[in-house]
């Protein structure tokens, strides 16, 4: 990992639009994309197909194998269209770009990627929510820290990704205990490089996921790390898609024709933990049974919203929240629904799991 760069006081903002998102490099993409994306808005509005033409292909984001072992597990692998790629992809960012470079059609994120794209002048939608109710994540600290609430990140090195979920995460918890982003120094990083620099004492703090704060904690945790959990959560586990691939009338039948295939395969691993820990967790993570019991443990109950009204609320305030900061332009967040596509999840799956 290259050196992390200098933290200040609030973090300049360009900083975070050049050399952590790329976003000047991706100007000249985002001036193509949106051009030929503004030729197809208004076809966004049409019916969907009830079925999905022959030779329809979708290329679907599937980290480290995730949906394609649940849809396996689970029996949902009869896909009435071709899965042209699993894309091993996660992260906000990546997933942006892939969507500029086409080599991407459907990816699963948080709340935060969205409006990023819509920042940088990428025109994509939301096509289905999940609903998160619990804490996805917890701070973790380097190791050595006697750091052990919130209100102690005052003045530390925080890591902080402007376009994930991670960094919404964070500045949610700065606002719940009384600080700002100006109270502390925000290090732009992405969160594929958060463990490095816990690791070599570049940040004092760095939001893990649940299922990563155990393998952190079994190697640094002997070394003084520990974790501060927090009642934040991050509301949205969501779909979504390229306006140019919704506008395609075949592409979108195969995205609503995914979506159902997609809040099954998260019932069915919620309601079968102990195979889903074998087999992905302890076959595919390299996590002992007890760790993967850990994880699954603090694992949040989908929940599929018959209506989006509540996340496009919850949407707003992250939005909001993210301009108080200077991080985003305000603007009106109901641009980024695909509501053709409200309530096709919540129709697929028990009542228990509809909300």
């Amino acid at each position: 990992m290259p050196p992390v760069s200098p933290a200040v006081p609030g973090v300049d903002r360009r900083l975070f639009l050049s050399s952590l998102l790329g976003v000047a490099a991706a100007a000249g993409l985002s001036g193509c994309a949106g051009a030929a994306d503004a030729r197809v808005k208004g076809s966004t509005t049409a019916p969907l197909a009830t079925s999905v033409p022959s030779g329809t292909s979708l290329k679907i984001a599937s980290y480290q194998g995730v949906q394609q072992l649940q849809f396996k597990l689970a029996g949902l692998s009869d896909l009435p269209f071709t899965v042209s790629d699993w894309v091993n992809t996660g992260a906000g960012p990546d997933v942006i770009n892939a969507f500029r470079a086409k080599s991407l059609d459907v990816a699963n994120n948080a709340g935060i990627p969205p409006i990023q794209a819509h920042f940088q002048g990428y025109d994509a939608k939301i096509v289905a929510i999940d609903i998160t109710r619990k804490p996805s994540y917890v701070f973790a600290t380097k190791p050595g820290s006697d750091i052990r609430d919130v209100q102690g990140f005052k003045g530390k090195k925080l890591a902080f990704s402007q376009g994930q979920a991670q960094g919404v995460v964070l500045l949610r918890a700065l606002k719940q205990a009384g600080l700002t982003h100006d109270d502390v120094h925000l290090v732009p990083l992405t969160s594929n490089q958060f463990f490095t620099a816990l690791q070599a004492g570049q940040v004092d703090i760095a939001p893990l996921a649940n299922s990563q704060a155990p393998a952190y904690l079994k190697q640094y945790g002997p070394k003084g790390a520990h974790t501060i959990p927090t009642d934040v959560v991050d509301l949205l586990n969501l779909l979504w898609a390229p306006t140019s691939v919704l506008a395609d009338p075949a592409k979108a039948a195969a995205v609503a024709a995914y979506i159902p295939r997609w809040a099954k395969g998260q019932v069915w691993a919620y309601e079968h933990p102990d195979v889903w820990d074998e087999e992905f967790y302890v076959k595919t993570q390299n996590l002992t049974p007890a760790q993967a019991r850990s994880i699954t443990e603090l694992a949040n109950k989908p929940l599929f919203p018959p209506s989006w009204d509540e996340a496009v609320k919850w949407e707003q305030e992250t939005a909001d929240l993210l301009a108080e900061g200077g991080f985003v332009r305000s603007f009106k967040v109901d641009s980024l629904f695909d509501r053709r596509f409200e309530g096709l999840a919540a129709k697929a799956v028990p009542a228990a799991y509809q909300r």
